[in-house]
């Protein structure tokens, strides 16, 4: 995981979730979205063919948006998540199992 940084146009943090499986790449997402403020921004680069469902699935339950999606050179894969402006009642009971 690397710390927060602010870089051109983002207000987050960027997470490197290569390498990690399911529901990995997801619990870090959560984790790193929770202290942001709503409107807040990371990128979440992942290479676990999983994500591409997992990723706007919780975006969805949890009250955040996806904003983009993009494939990177490396197979990687690049998802820019804003953090929604509260998260549903039950997003704090998160389950691997719900992922």
């Amino acid at each position: 995981m690397v710390p927060p940084r602010r870089q051109g146009g983002m207000s987050g943090a960027e997470i490197d979730a290569r390498g990690l499986l399911c529901p990995l790449p997801v619990l870090r997402l959560r984790k790193m979205l929770l202290p942001l403020p709503p409107g807040s921004r990371l990128r979440l680069v992942a290479t676990d063919p999983a994500a591409v469902i997992d990723v706007p699935h919780f975006c969805e339950g949890a009250g955040h948006r996806l904003v983009g999606m993009r494939d990177l050179a490396d197979g990687a894969r690049e998802f820019t998540v804003e953090r929604g402006p509260s998260a549903p009642s039950g997003a704090s009971a998160l389950t691997p199992e719900d992922i």
